[in-house]
């Protein structure tokens, strides 16, 4: 707020202000002073300063004086006079920035009125730069102002021209165009070059707002087809970063030229709702299907790149405009490689009987990232062992459900692993590398062998998941067992501080305590911890000074020192066994918990004992009296003859259903069992009215045993068998082929012998269906980037669908 000669004397050249002089302001005039001071911070971003004009009463200058002059707001540029605007113009913030903006830009965006005056703009634009055209139903509102503020910021780059005549709008080729919605055209006169022929137009499919509009300007500016020559999985443009997907035309040398203009003609087609890229097959090593010729790739992260094989432009896009399009494409794709409507219902039976197959199954679309992963191959197996410290191998057979399964969880490790020096994870197709195989003694599927500069290899047995797998190979980074020289490094391994790379790793510390009078079960321990690598961290000391360490744990040498929970207790155990296989099976005993929480993935350990278990199930974390009293008996006399354990069917909820086949209904919890499931299966309840205590468990533990207690159920002597029996490959071949003409035998190679042949050589056997390849690329998604897939799909159509490998 400033006086008139305050106001006057602070104007400067080429800056804009916009004044309103007043008196006493009148109620009347109270919104209008509201909307302008309202208006002073978006104007500010263009440099326009927005000021209340104080005026004295004396005061009968031109702006002062004069009260119709008080109801108008002037816009100055320096001390020249722009325009005047009478108060009811501007009503809001968005039409006092609107029609201000219009003011200033005058000579940037041209209002026209007829096609006439549209025509002429466009003709004298043809070949030197591009028009945003934008139709408003009135000036004042917020799409209007959404343009000025856009030509404030392209003006310079593109021309913009602004009409509110909706008989202008015919002209964009709509025949019913709706006059009460604002519509923005970008016209790409720069490339017209004959004077005759009108400029492209791409309309704007969004509402007219500053950011849609920026958006839009954004896309008409970027490459109309960018060409790729890298994994289009690394390839991000403006379209992505925008939000919209990217098509890929996938070309090759001997039809580069028309792939070109597929992919200009698709690309204005698209113009504003995808991008559109050329990828060169020659310059890219692809591994999909040698027919697959379109590619899309979405905005959304984590979603696989899709290739789809499509018949004309039109369904390209189509694919973009209708997005369900896409799994229509690759479901028509399935379906023509897919067996008879018997088939399908055995098939879906087959499926069904085992929940790997049907887990892959249910995700075939689903795209796993590969790209850390080291492909081997005959060529380079061995050299890239001996490269590399150590080489994490994954041997699979890409038609095989549960190696489809495991290279799942594989991509995850690489992920978790990534940027670890030293670690190489890699993979090999035993169905396109058999010699590779027989040569590893590889004689299941998957089978996972870390190996240290291509020599000494640890074979991975345990379970298959993530965590599991990334802790195993981390654990094999380090010696079993790990030599230690001073009595310092060994109390920091007992504490879990060294080795530093297994700080993040939860797991007890082993250390063996050796004198140089041990020297035989010394090496009994080092051959164990070969055995155990990556299982089990094992230290081992043998150093003058052994007897003192062992001494302060109250053992002599040769023993085992086990930390448990970060060295808080270490306990002391004298080494009887001398040969390696019972020191292992030892230590394997050793490390299991006093009391533990049952897991899935633990189970088998404790199974593997042959004991009892005495566990008590509970809905979340047992209490702490609960859980006093249980380790209590499970640190007692005891302990030898039974499992005490305990389950949380929060964590692992499959021990409800273990419950039901205990009982009718899941009794009240916490409830605590014993079962003997190597003997008798008889399963006995806990009383509930009992509270859980040593001495109350161990004297209902002494009725067992005399058999003073009733079970509350005895399970089921059936052996687990599969629902449905199993095929004998082989013996089917055998009984087929001798029957078979040459031009027949690929059948068995390929067919998965879903159906029992109805009798020796018979129709079921020969009955068309397709190969495990195919069915590898349908099950699972990983089979469309090994070796050979696509060639030898691509193949079978042409060589007469012969096989005779196996």
């Amino acid at each position: 707020e400033l006086s008139p000669q305050q106001y006057f004397s602070s104007l400067q050249a080429g800056r804009a202000s916009l004044a309103y002089f007043s008196h006493n302001v009148s109620p009347g005039a109270q919104p209008f002073l509201e909307q302008i001071e309202n208006s002073a911070e978006a104007l500010q971003d263009y440099g326009i300063s927005v000021v209340k004009v104080n005026c004295p009463k004396e005061d009968v200058s031109r702006y002062c004086g004069k009260e119709n002059a008080l109801r108008k707001a002037y816009l100055f540029r320096g001390n020249v006079l722009i325009r005047e605007f009478p108060t009811d113009a501007l009503f809001d913030v968005n039409s006092i920035v609107a029609n201000v903006l219009f003011a200033l830009l005058f000579n940037e965006v041209k209002y026209v009125e007829t096609l006439a005056d549209l025509q002429n703009v466009e003709n004298a634009l043809k070949g030197r730069s591009n028009m945003v055209f934008a139709y408003v139903p009135a000036t004042g509102t917020a799409e209007h102002r959404a343009v000025m503020e856009a030509a404030f910021v392209y003006g310079t780059v593109h021309q913009f021209v602004l009409t509110t005549e909706a008989t202008l709008l015919k002209d964009t080729g709509n025949d019913e165009p709706d006059v009460s919605s604002a519509w923005l055209l970008f016209c790409h006169c720069q490339q017209a070059t004959d004077l005759e022929q009108p400029c492209r137009r791409t309309a704007m499919g969004q509402a007219l707002t500053m950011l849609n509009i920026h958006r839009h300007l954004k896309l008409m500016g970027a490459p109309l087809v960018t060409e790729v020559a890298e994994d289009p999985e690394k390839v991000s443009t403006i379209h992505l970063q925008l939000g919209l997907p990217l098509v890929f035309i996938l070309s090759q040398k001997e039809t580069y030229e028309a792939d070109r203009r597929t992919a200009e003609f698709v690309a204005w087609q698209l113009l504003g709702k995808a991008g559109v890229a050329l990828l060169s097959r020659d310059l890219v090593d692809l591994n999909i299907l040698l027919r697959a010729n379109v590619a899309l790739k979405t905005p959304d992260e984590g979603v696989p790149i899709k290739y789809l094989v499509l018949e004309d432009t039109d369904e390209v896009i189509t694919l973009v405009e209708d997005k369900n399009k896409v799994e229509q494409i690759q479901e028509d794709e399935e379906e023509e490689e897919e067996e008879d409507d018997d088939e399908k219902e055995n098939n879906n039976q087959d499926i069904q009987d085992d929940q790997v197959v049907e887990a892959v199954s249910r995700d075939k679309k689903r795209e796993l990232p590969l790209e850390q992963i080291l492909v081997l191959t005959e060529e380079n197996f061995y050299s890239a062992l001996s490269e590399n410290a150590q080489t994490v191998v994954l041997f699979y057979a890409s038609w095989e459900a549960v190696s489809l399964a495991v290279l799942r969880s594989y991509t995850e490790v690489a992920d978790d692993l990534k940027g670890t020096r030293g670690v190489v994870l890699s993979r090999v197709n035993c169905w396109d590398w058999p010699d590779i195989c027989t040569k590893e003694n590889v004689t299941q599927f998957p089978t996972i062998k870390i190996y240290e500069k291509g020599e000494r290899s640890v074979m991975y047995n345990g379970m298959w998941g993530t965590e599991e797998l990334t802790s195993f190979i981390m654990m094999s980074r380090v010696p079993c067992p790990l030599k230690l020289t001073t009595i310092d490094e060994a109390e920091g391994y007992l504490r879990g501080e060294f080795p530093s790379e297994l700080s993040s790793y939860h797991h007890a510390s082993l250390l063996g305590v050796f004198s140089t009078a041990t020297s035989e079960a010394r090496e009994a321990f080092e051959e164990a911890g070969s055995i155990l690598s990556g299982h089990v961290t094992m230290g081992m000391y043998f150093e003058d000074d052994a007897l003192a360490l062992s001494c302060k744990y109250a053992v002599s040498p040769p023993a085992l020192l086990l930390a448990r929970s970060g060295g808080r207790s270490v306990e002391g155990i004298a080494l009887s066994k001398q040969s390696v296989q019972d020191m292992v099976q030892m230590i394997r005993y050793e490390l299991l918990d006093i009391f533990p929480e049952i897991t899935v993935q633990n189970l088998p350990r404790y199974l593997e004992l042959r004991k009892p278990f005495l566990i008590l199930f509970s809905d979340g974390d047992i209490g702490q009296r609960e859980s006093k009293e249980m380790l209590k008996l499970a640190k007692g006399r005891p302990q030898q003859a039974f499992v005490a354990c305990w389950l949380n069917l929060k964590k692992t909820p499959v021990g409800r259903g273990v419950l039901k086949a205990y009982f009718a209904t899941v009794p009240s919890l916490p409830v605590l069992i014993w079962v003997n499931l190597h003997a008798e299966g008889q399963v006995f309840k806990f009383p509930s009215e009992e509270s859980i205590t040593e001495t109350n468990i161990l004297s209902w533990l002494e009725k067992l045993k005399a058999g003073l207690e009733i079970p509350s159920s005895t399970l089921s002597e059936d052996d687990w068998k599969p629902p449905l029996p199993a095929y004998d490959f082989l013996q089917m071949m055998e009984t087929a082929v001798p029957e078979l003409p040459l031009h027949t035998a690929h059948r068995h190679r390929d067919t998965p012998a879903r159906h029992p042949p109805e009798s020796p050589g018979g129709d079921v056997a020969v009955q068309e269906e397709p190969s495990q390849e195919s069915k590898a690329e349908k099950i699972g998604s990983p089979g469309r980037d090994l070796r050979g897939t696509a060639p030898r799909l691509a193949a079978r159509e042409k060589q007469g669908k012969r096989h005779s490998e196996l």
